[in-house]
């Protein structure tokens, strides 16, 4: 591994290793206005949501690693403390980075990118209507990390009123996963898709407590087979199959298992399909 030490890196060297390590990361798409009603529109992937009661948004439009300079936003947000957080889907992507760049402050990027402003009910700048998502905020506070190129200045947002689009709804009224269709910022120049196969559930344990990974016998846990992945799905299980329910699974299998490899192949293959609770029963009936 090489190791960095940021008080000894230049600072674009240093944003490219923090930004291609940390991602995707969700696209704040940030209508503003300024005291004179001139309104902004730019895209900033240093963003995230922190809480939901109250419903806490930050996002950091940095100064220019270049020249130094604040963004229009930074500078409209404290002159109009609102913004609309609009979230910025496949559809939208090539209109989005159109829009992100470094206009003069007297250009409507509305205008530029393509985008239809549509009136907020609470604040006064405008919605992005081909947003499946928008968030009328208002600011709370400004955090400036610094006053060189790269360093971050921290919008603080409180969420006041969500516009969402019925189409992106499950029968449950909530937001489907796989139709609102988001995209998020890597580094350079790529994005990624959240769309399709790259898209997995992982349930949440919860209060379900694992047996955990130290409970896993050593045979399992130093196998060359199973990777991190495999044994955490082993160790999330709350507890393990029954001797009846083990005996019963080893008189249904027809086939030998001949060797430990064999064993924890049949076993890994299990584990790929999500059959867990029979990936445990093959183990205990037929590992030594």
């Amino acid at each position: 591994m090489i190791t960095i030490s940021p008080s000894d890196t230049p600072q674009n060297i240093l944003h490219s290793h923090l930004v291609s390590s940390v991602g995707p990361r969700p696209i704040c798409f940030a209508s503003t206005i300024d005291a004179k009603g001139q309104p902004n529109l730019s895209p900033f992937s240093f963003f995230n949501i922190f809480g939901s009661n109250p419903p806490i948004a930050i996002f950091s439009p940095a100064r220019s690693g270049r020249t130094g300079q604040i963004k229009n936003t930074h500078e409209n947000v404290k002159q109009v403390p609102e913004v609309v957080i609009n979230v910025v889907t496949y559809n939208m992507v090539q209109q989005a980075s159109l829009a992100s760049a470094e206009y003069p402050k007297e250009i409507n990027e509305f205008i530029k990118s393509g985008f239809t402003p549509i009136p907020s009910e609470k604040v006064r700048p405008f919605r992005v209507k081909e947003s499946p998502v928008q968030m009328e905020c208002k600011v709370l506070e400004i955090k400036e990390t610094g006053t060189g190129g790269g360093s971050g200045n921290l919008i603080i947002c409180e969420v006041i009123l969500m516009h969402i689009s019925e189409d992106i709804l499950n029968a449950d009224k909530k937001i489907d996963q796989r139709k609102i269709d988001l995209v998020g910022r890597m580094g350079g120049h790529w994005y990624c898709r959240a769309h399709g196969d790259a898209l997995f559930e992982q349930p949440q344990p919860g209060n379900n407590l694992g047996i955990g990974f130290e409970a896993l016998p050593a045979s399992i846990r130093n196998s060359k087979i199973f990777t991190g992945n495999d044994l955490g799905k082993l160790g999330n299980v709350t507890h393990l199959p029954s001797d009846t329910d083990m005996q019963n699974y080893k008189a249904s299998i027809t086939k030998k298992i001949q060797s430990e490899e064999e064993l924890h192949n049949e076993v890994k293959k299990l584990l790929e399909g999500n059959h867990i609770e029979d990936a445990w029963k093959m183990l205990l009936a037929f590992g030594k």
